[in-house]
């Protein structure tokens, strides 16, 4: 019988002891004295938060349809449990086999968002792993990571032994293969790693040397090993039908925050917004074929026993067979009590047809997301949407009975000015006006339009990289301009405006175009208490800002400069596809709030076409 890592006592004193047991229905559980490798996939937020990610599932079932390799699950212990592991000495254990995670051979960290640095720190020490990479010894794991944040790895660097660019279908099987070799050999950690650096899409960091101006930009980035390759090439799967796709995937005994069957209908986006990261490094763009697709969902929807389906993609309504597959789920399930999700959909008849179909008028809301306020921002943010879409799009949704809108925003974009900012709320009040042009007699009671604004960040390999951020005190600021203009609107009473947290944004524009140096106020950071900083009951500025000050790095030097057209940048070394010639023209065609097509309308150019297929290929060969 499986033994439990923590005993009843301190699973009765914590919240949610459910999330640190395991056995769900769908985990593999497998003899470790009979596969030559473990892995342990971390994802370095709470159990709810890490069991709704996609990439996780994918990565689990395809290490685990290996039979000589056991890929078992951890996430990050909450705030009480943390406290107890540091005081009993418990170390991190992985939910399967409940052995401890330095047991492992692999220790893989998907990396989502630059707010969960402290957590990964909070990993590493609870497995009484070394932090450091130069520090750790022959039988520690190998700590790699992956994931979005993993287009600039350079604030982690020290703590990783090796960065996964790209989609993890790909060179895995090699990187495992070479693994087994090596150990068979009588390999050191280092000869291993040397070989792993020849492996398409692998960045070993501490193979590569990084030096500084006396202004304190990047003067060279060079490889210190003949092994490692001055450019480390992204991984794409041009056939995303027939890669792997998890057919089981793990229920969760607890309610999770995506509690549902996730449907990943395609991959990429062509729409080109300039402030997107996701737009540009998941290019080219590549569908799945719909009678597969089909296939899954009834698979799927029966080995879980969940009661709601998500289609995923970064633009739903772009997938080519959408309609389709939308009236194929509707039929099958709608006997079933299925609940159909349809996220990031544009709003138009056939998308409020479809939802009026599959959710409760009454209970749901519709989202817009404008991005901004006037038409002149979203040119200069390429988002290809007018204000007659928005308005049309609002007047359907109206008709058609809902009476809930939310619309998101970004403030401090590049070039905003204060006429701009005060348009969001101009925006939403002609969106209101709209529901009280329909005879009083025919509409549902009051509408509520809920606007919310996030604040920019820059993100490397986007047409917005070379822009500075504001401080967290103007970002506020204009956020409480656009709250004055809402309470001077004559619709207010239907309307509400939110925003998030400047302090955060600040940090997450630090962590996402920081180079090496962040490194150590990262560490400094989780040194003084910061955990799980991007929950806000968690998130702690004063230490943030200590950090900073303890370690000697300036913020504003990450923030408000306006890089150099020719600065050389920490994450130049990756190749995406994505050209940065094409990335700065689309930056002066964002001066000039000139709009670039999407690429079904007209091809820019970008570079993405050297991966041969996806929408750079359709109708062309």
């Amino acid at each position: 019988m499986r033994k439990l890592a923590l005993d009843d006592e301190i699973l009765l004193s914590i919240e949610k002891p459910a999330r640190y047991i395991g056995n769900e229905v769908n985990s593999i559980m497998k003899n470790k004295n009979e596969v030559d490798i473990r892995i342990a996939m971390c994802f370095p937020d709470v159990y709810e938060i890490g069991m709704s990610h996609l990439g996780i599932q994918i990565l689990y079932d395809m290490f685990n349809r290996r039979d000589d390799v056991w890929c078992e699950r951890v996430y990050s212990p909450w705030t009480d449990l943390d406290t107890i592991m540091r005081k009993e000495g418990i170390p991190l254990f992985a939910l399967e086999s409940q052995d401890p995670i330095r047991e492992f051979d692999f220790l893989g960290i998907t990396i989502q968002f630059e707010m969960c640095y402290t957590n990964i720190l909070q990993i590493l020490e609870l497995s009484q792993i070394p932090l450091h990479s130069c520090d750790r010894a022959e039988n520690d794991p190998i700590v790699i990571g992956g994931g979005p944040c993993v287009y600039n790895p350079e604030p982690l660097a020290e703590f990783f032994d090796l960065f996964y660019i790209g989609e993890g279908e790909t060179v895995y099987d090699e990187l495992l293969d070479t693994y087994k070799k090596c150990r068979a050999e009588g390999s050191t950690r280092t000869e291993f790693l040397e070989q792993a650096a020849r492996i398409e899409g692998i960045y070993v960091p501490s193979f590569y040397d990084a030096e500084y101006n006396e202004d304190g930009t990047l003067r060279s980035f060079i490889p210190n090993n003949i092994c490692a390759p001055a450019s480390v090439k992204k991984q794409v799967v041009m056939d995303v039908t027939d890669t792997v796709y998890p057919m089981k995937p793990v229920v969760p005994f607890i309610k999770a925050t995506q509690d549902r069957v996730v449907l990943e209908i395609q991959r990429g986006c062509t729409r080109g917004c300039r402030f997107c990261q996701a737009g540009m490094i998941y290019r080219p763009t590549r569908g799945r074929n719909v009678k597969r697709l089909k296939e899954y969902a009834k698979t799927m929807l029966t080995n879980t026993g969940h009661e709601e389906i998500s289609l995923s993609s970064l633009s739903s309504s772009d997938y080519s067979d959408l309609k389709e597959l939308v009236m194929f789920l509707i039929d099958e399930f709608k006997e079933k009590a299925i609940n159909i999700s349809l996220p990031s959909l544009r709003i138009d008849a056939f998308s409020l047809d479809v939802m009026s179909k599959v959710q409760d008028i009454r209970k749901s809301s519709l989202t817009f997301a404008p991005e901004a306020g006037s038409q002149r921002m979203r040119n200069v943010i390429n988002k290809g949407l007018t204000e007659e879409d928005i308005m049309g799009g609002a007047s359907q949704a109206f008709e058609g009975g809902w009476t809930k809108v939310k619309l998101y925003f970004m403030l401090g974009l590049p070039t905003e000015t204060e006429e701009d900012m005060k348009e969001i709320a101009h925006l939403c009040e002609k969106v209101a006006r709209k529901y009280y042009e329909i005879p009083k007699d025919q509409r549902n009671g009051k509408c509520q339009i809920t606007a919310s604004s996030s604040f920019f960040v820059p993100k490397p390999f986007t047409p917005f990289q070379w822009a500075p951020m504001c401080t967290a005190e103007e970002y506020t600021r204009r956020a409480h301009l656009v709250n004055d203009e809402f309470k001077a609107q004559l619709n207010r009473k239907s309307l509400k405006y939110n925003w998030h947290d400047a302090n955060v944004t600040v940090l997450e524009g630090i962590m996402a175009r920081g180079d090496r140096r962040i490194g150590k106020v990262i560490e400094e950071a989780y040194r003084l208490g910061c955990l799980f900083d991007s929950w806000t009951e968690s998130f702690r500025d004063d230490l943030w800002e200590k950090a900073f000050l303890n370690t000697g790095i300036e913020k504003e030097f990450y923030t408000l400069r306006t890089r150099d057209k020719n600065e050389l940048f920490p994450w130049d070394f990756i190749d995406t596809g994505v050209s940065r010639k094409f990335l700065r023209k689309e930056w002066e065609r964002a001066m000039n709030a000139e709009v670039t097509p999407n690429c079904r309308e007209h091809c820019s150019g970008c570079g993405a076409s050297k991966f041969g297929g996806g929408v750079c290929y359709e109708g062309k060969n």
